[in-house]
């Protein structure tokens, strides 16, 4: 049996940005969670602070983490379709304008 994928892979005019994206967004979580590592590393007495209805400061953060990796990926989607939409009309213009 052939396996072959589901729809045909093409070039990817967006990829380059979505790299570069990816890798900003990258860059700042990995930054983020470092802040994390860090505090828990040197002063881990804070991370039994309460800062917030009760909870302490890891669990906090530990939402936090969980909460920004999630908005990095809403954010992510959205500039990527948003960024393809923008080439594909652009590549249709200029279709259009060799047709003309």
């Amino acid at each position: 049996m052939l396996h072959e994928p589901a729809t045909p892979a093409e070039k990817d005019p967006a990829g380059p940005y979505k790299m570069l994206l990816g890798i900003r967004m990258f860059i700042f979580y990995a930054l983020f969670y470092a802040a994390f590592v860090f505090i828990n590393l040197l002063f881990p007495e804070w991370m039994g602070i309460i800062v917030f209805m009760g909870l302490n400061l890891a669990t906090v953060y530990g939402f936090l983490l969980i909460i920004v990796a999630l908005i990095e990926a809403l954010i992510y989607n959205y500039m990527c379709h948003k960024k393809e939409v923008e080439l594909a009309h652009t590549e249709s213009e200029s279709s259009e304008s060799e047709r003309g």
